[in-house]
């Protein structure tokens, strides 16, 4: 098997609807992990980058949640609409989407 360039995690935990913090799931996370997958795979990104269903990642507040490795970058608020600039920029570029970003200093985490 090869090694893949990035790994990308997306939330897909499920919580009450009563939980204060809330879930990625309730803020459409299923849909943004289909649209990163069929993407990645229509763009060639097949064997070069994994997109991966994760649980918990424990940003739930800034949800919908996705960190990408080997890089350690960690994107909030993630939205279907987000995609394609995650993947041209970030995936294909390799240049974080910043305005998305949720791990640099003072970013609040929750």
């Amino acid at each position: 098997m090869s090694r893949f360039e990035r790994h990308v995690f997306v939330c897909v935990n499920e919580r009450p609807g009563d939980d204060p913090r809330g879930c990625c799931s309730a803020k459409d996370s299923a849909a943004v992990l289909d649209r990163l997958k069929g993407e990645t795979h229509r763009r060639g990104l097949k064997g070069k980058v994994r997109i991966n269903k994760a649980g918990c990642l424990d940003q739930c507040a800034l949800g919908v949640s996705i960190v990408v490795y080997p890089e350690g970058v960690w994107y909030g608020r993630v939205t279907v609409a987000d995609v394609d600039e995650i993947i041209e920029k970030h995936l294909v570029g390799g240049v974080p989407v910043e305005r998305l970003r949720t791990d640099l200093q003072g970013a609040s985490h929750v």
